[in-house]
């Protein structure tokens, strides 16, 4: 088995679009449509938050839904 990195909390474009398995082409084509957040400048670069990344990611796949019940007192924890 391939062994899977560590990876950093802020990335490069390269490090994201291997993170993601597309290429940057298709990482500015995807941060321009709305659909992953737009970078942060570290120094002089662009990098993402993984976690911002990885929320997007959840977002998109239908993996993370907010649960409105949550807030009901019939369901929540009010």
């Amino acid at each position: 088995m391939k062994h899977i990195p560590d990876w950093p909390r802020l990335m490069s474009k390269a490090t994201l679009a291997r993170y993601l398995d597309i290429t940057p082409t298709e990482l500015e084509r995807e941060v321009m449509q709305g659909r992953l957040p737009m970078p942060v400048k570290v120094g002089s670069r662009d990098h993402w938050s993984r976690s911002a990344v990885d929320a997007s990611v959840e977002t998109l796949t239908g993996e993370r839904l907010d649960d409105w019940r949550k807030d009901q007192p019939l369901y929540g924890n009010s």
